[in-house]
């Protein structure tokens, strides 16, 4: 008897916690679990008591719910029954209703008990705990931060965007001049680094931060690259690096890569909403001034941990670190850059989160320039809020946990890198014989830097 009161407080202890089903059914039945184990759930099941289909352990049986009624009504009015027959009537789906004492009998033979009944006030009580956890199930939806549409839009809108601009089959690779790596002997033989088997400057002569920056590049052009290359592109060289300029082989290459990819910036950051608004000093100040930071940004698609290396397709688009100090830079913004790659990817950022922080990174109210600081601010301070309400109703845990701000130091990180390159793109611009590598569009946004 202490077994079944125990089990009979372990079960109206878990009634508490039953999926919301009709109140009534709640109050009729006290069903038990299901053995584990006991029953394959793709054979039917057949109610005890009379063959009907079972709908589950009613009353510790397994029962029909016309049985588990009876049973019940039959145990609350403590009905009393006589056969009419012999006593020992076979009952079936169809016969069931024809001798109630039989069927009484059978249920109380498979195991039904009358302990399992909820009494009336236990019913009440059932349905008490049941209502206040909806209640309180609906009031902890109703607190939960959700997008409005019209920051789901900003999202859709920033989505699409980047697919616009961002190739991940790197096809237009192939038209960039060709990359050459030079092998560890072959630097010291004073090998040209003149490889300009084929000229984009002349797309890329016309002054895209004119008069009309802004519809050079139409929405029509698609733009489909991803500038993970774009690392490399950064011709660098502080005073203070042992770079061998004569050997910079993979430079025209890279070059090209960066150009492609400020077109690609360009082409996201006209589609942001609000950008536009802004004018047309204030577009370019912002680009110039963040476009190598979005690219190092959108780089992080292609970065792979395993082998820390910028992955955009065939072995001939696989950028290493030798790669791009190839092109020029040195360690001082390679070692900062790996270590930039690797946090961001860690972070395991969604695409949305990764659009937002781009338009983010654009919209900056405090880089050098920019004329009308608050409408700017209001821009990104809109962006900002949509992100943190992304992370915090789209974002599980653990990994929502600080986000934010580690997406916010991710910026201050992508500063210091802007300011390293900036120093060896002085350093390398300064080479003649490397800075007629450097297309128009690279001169054009970088060119500022060049005092």
């Amino acid at each position: 008897m202490s077994q079944l009161q125990s089990s009979w407080e372990m079960h109206q202890q878990s009634l508490a916690y039953l999926p919301d089903t009709d109140m009534e059914m709640v109050a009729a039945s006290t069903s038990l679990p299901e053995p584990t184990g006991e029953f394959d759930r793709n054979v039917p099941r057949i109610c005890g008591v009379c063959g009907d289909r079972a709908t589950g352990f009613h009353f510790n049986a397994m029962t029909c719910e016309g049985c588990k009624g009876f049973f019940r009504r039959s145990m609350k009015r403590k009905a009393m029954f006589t056969c009419p027959f012999n006593g020992d009537c076979k009952i079936t789906k169809d016969n069931r209703r024809h001798c109630q004492a039989c069927r009484l009998k059978r249920c109380v033979d498979i195991g039904m008990m009358k302990e399992f009944i909820l009494t009336d006030e236990e019913v009440q009580r059932k349905r008490e705990m049941i209502l206040k956890r909806k209640e309180e199930e609906a009031l902890k939806e109703s607190l939960k931060p959700k997008l409005s549409e019209e920051q789901q839009r900003v999202i859709d809108i920033l989505l699409e965007a980047h697919h616009k601009t961002f190739d991940p089959t790197y096809a237009d690779f192939t038209k960039f001049r060709p990359p050459v790596r030079s092998s560890p002997s072959s630097r010291g033989a004073g090998r040209s680094s003149s490889l300009l088997t084929q000229d984009l400057s002349s797309e890329d002569s016309t002054d895209l931060f004119g008069s009309d920056a802004f519809s050079t590049f139409s929405e029509s052009v698609e733009p489909q690259m991803f500038s993970n290359l774009v690392l490399s592109e950064e011709n660098n060289d502080s005073s203070s690096m042992n770079i061998d300029f004569s050997h910079l082989t993979m430079l025209p290459h890279l070059v090209d890569l960066v150009s492609y990819s400020i077109q690609k910036v360009i082409g996201f950051a006209k589609m942001i909403p609000g950008f536009r608004d802004l004018t047309a000093e204030d577009q370019i100040v912002l680009l110039k001034s963040s476009a190598i930071e979005v690219i190092m940004l959108r780089s992080n698609q292609s970065f792979t941990l395993e082998d820390m290396t910028w992955t955009c397709g065939s072995n001939d688009f696989k950028y290493r670190i030798s790669d791009v100090t190839q092109a020029g830079h040195s360690l001082e913004l390679l070692e900062p850059l790996v270590k930039f790659q690797v946090g961001l990817k860690k972070l395991n950022l969604h695409e949305e989160e990764h659009v937002l922080l781009m338009a983010i990174c654009i919209l900056s109210p405090d880089r050098p320039g920019v004329q009308d600081t608050s409408l700017v601010e209001s821009l990104q301070d809109r962006l900002s809020d949509t992100l943190q309400t992304y992370i915090r109703c789209r974002h599980p845990p653990p990994g929502s946990r600080l986000l934010y701000a580690k997406m916010i130091q991710k910026l201050a990180d992508l500063r210091s890198l802007n300011e390293e390159h900036s120093k060896q793109y002085r350093c390398l611009s300064f080479q003649p014989e490397h800075s007629m590598q450097l297309t128009p569009l690279v001169l054009e946004v970088f060119g500022n830097e060049i005092s």
